[in-house]
């Protein structure tokens, strides 16, 4: 195991197939006192008739969802496995800073992805998964959808949703990756999070318009499911595009911080392998995603 599992019970669609129609995300058994077997019928019937690329199981609580999927052995199928959580105890973003889950205000979970057999190191997948968050969130409603570099999603400049990519390795090679994400659906009024000066969510966003989770949950794994098709056979060049349309610093002043130094120069957009491409006074210079950071520099906004 990569990771200690947590110990968190599930709750999965029940064994009564009549309450759903064919094809059916992946049934198992309930082992929670929670039930959830109404919000896995409403997605099942949102995803249509892709649910049978699916495999979800939705729980109460657990430690971390990245956390939970990373501890347990790779799947022998193809489809996408999804583990939702209504909280996370000890929710995790990059470099290691905690990501604040609240009790109906969030909507969290993470998806495991076997890499193609001849694939290479996953170069440039967070904004991959940034752009099906930023194109489910637009086809729900939300105007003013931006990605910033590598992993938030925003709204007119406020953080909405946050990702992060962990990768397991199997035999010498990449086998899969463990995509967590989470989005701001109802934050508590006058909620402070840390290291986010500017913070959304959906039902400031859109009201009483806003999806509820199941509905949500299916326009972003429908999203992604077709995005993670071309960005298999065709790379992340292929998406390049339409990232850049929403590249939130877009020729804007920016600060590169991280472990090996910073760098200061105009955001230019991002290459073929999704590294960040930044026009400095010594030149052009190409940041590979990693531990680093990107904040506006003062002029350019936030």
């Amino acid at each position: 195991m990569l990771c200690r599992p947590c110990s968190c019970k599930s709750r999965t669609l029940t064994d009564n197939a009549s309450l759903v129609r064919r094809p059916e995300v992946h049934i198992v058994p309930p082992t929670t006192s929670i039930d959830h077997t109404a919000e896995l019928s409403a997605l099942n019937a949102a995803l249509g008739a892709h649910a049978s690329a699916f495999a979800v199981e939705w729980i109460a609580a657990c430690e971390s969802s990245n956390t939970e999927l990373l501890g347990r052995d790779l799947p022998g199928d193809e489809r996408l496995h999804v583990l939702v959580v209504d909280r996370q105890l000890a929710g995790r973003g990059r470099r290691g800073r905690e990501w604040q889950s609240f009790d109906g205000g969030s909507l969290t979970f993470s998806v495991q992805w076997r890499l193609p057999p001849a694939g290479t190191a996953p170069q440039g997948l967070s904004l991959v998964v940034g752009l099906a968050v930023a194109r489910a969130l637009e086809d729900s409603g939300v105007s003013g959808v931006q990605l910033k570099w590598p992993n938030d999603v925003l709204v007119h400049g406020r953080k909405i949703a946050g990702i992060l990519i962990e990768l397991v390795a199997r035999q010498g090679r990449t086998a899969a990756a463990v995509i967590g994400i989470g989005i701001n659906l109802r934050l508590p009024e006058g909620v402070r999070i840390p290291g986010q000066a500017a913070v959304t969510d959906l039902r400031h966003e859109l009201g009483d318009g806003a999806p509820d989770r199941a509905g949500l949950l299916a326009a972003i794994l429908s999203q992604l499911r077709g995005l993670l098709e071309t960005y298999a056979a065709a790379g992340f060049g292929a998406l390049r595009g339409a990232w850049e349309q929403r590249n939130a610093f877009a020729d804007l002043p920016v600060r590169i911080s991280g472990d090996a130094g910073s760098a200061c120069g105009a955001c230019i957009g991002v290459d073929d392998d999704g590294a960040l491409l930044l026009h400095t006074e010594q030149g052009a210079r190409r940041i590979l995603s990693g531990d680093v950071s990107l904040r506006p520099m003062p002029g350019g906004q936030a």
